[in-house]
Order: C-alpha cells, then structure tokens, then sequence
C-alpha cells in the first residue's frame, strides 16, 4: 500500500463497502478472513480477530512482570486444585 491512510468509498445499495486492495494488504485481510467492526466515537472501526487478540495481549502483557508465566501458574493452580479433591 502506498502512505495512503485514508480514501474514499461509496455504499452500494445493499449497504456494502469494498476495502481496497492496498488497505487490506496493510491489515494482513484475506479473502474469508473474519473481521471486527465497532463503532467508535462515531466512527466505524474495521480490526481483524487477529490484531485485536494482539492488542489485548500487549495491554495485559504491561501488568506481567518480565519472566512470569501465567500459563504455567494457571496450570500449577489445576494440578494443586485436582489434588485437593
């Protein structure tokens, strides 16, 4: 894709909207990919399953303390739990 952050669309009749080659590129969107969209102080926002998974992953990742597994810990609490009963 070019710099081009931005373009202009029109909606068909049955309210469809085509996402450019280039745009889709950038997102890493192929044909029969799931997407996102969330309506966002009056905007509609286009996100795939895939980069919204990344996001949250680096939002809780900033709370994780560097060489902590919360997996391993969760697996831990299982096999404690699982002995307890």
């Amino acid at each position: 894709m070019t710099d081009r952050k931005e373009t202009r669309m029109r909606v068909n009749q049955n309210g469809r909207v085509v996402i450019p080659a280039g745009f889709r590129k950038a997102l890493g969107i192929k044909a029969g990919d799931e997407v996102s969209l969330r309506l966002e102080d009056n905007e509609l926002r286009i996100t795939t399953l895939k980069r919204r998974l990344e996001r949250a992953q680096r939002r809780v990742r900033q709370y994780i303390k560097p060489g902590r597994s919360l997996a391993e810990e969760l697996i831990a609490e299982r096999h404690e739990a699982s002995r307890r009963e």
